[in-house]
């Protein structure tokens, strides 16, 4: 049975290897961006296969919070790339408050004052 924890934890460590890989040469921000999820993702289930081998399933709560962290730190590169600021409004958001197209600017010249 060992072996086959072997194994997993040996595809896992590649396939992170391949994330690592993908982050690096991804041809656009968001290949970069999956590819990191997926070394988080791997990370995480290999520490749950190191908890549930080990006998230690105080690691599993360690691997939710990472999982946790993981989900929030995707959706906030996520946001960063799509607005270029983690809380500016982007300009449809303006024009949706009554804002005309040549307010925008200017309200985002304040914004970034």
């Amino acid at each position: 049975m060992t072996e086959y924890y072997l194994v997993a934890g040996l595809a896992i460590l590649i396939a992170m290897a391949l994330g690592v890989c993908r982050a690096l040469l991804g041809p656009t921000v968001f290949d970069r961006i999956l590819a990191v999820n997926l070394f988080g993702t791997k990370a995480v289930l290999l520490v749950a296969i190191y908890a549930f081998f080990s006998g230690r399933h105080d690691l599993l709560d360690i691997s939710l919070l990472y999982s946790l962290l993981n989900f929030v730190g995707v959706i906030a590169a996520l946001r960063l790339v799509e607005r270029g600021k983690f809380f500016a409004n982007s300009k449809e958001e303006l024009q949706d408050q009554g804002l005309t197209k040549e307010d925008v600017p200017k309200v985002q010249e304040k914004h970034d004052a």
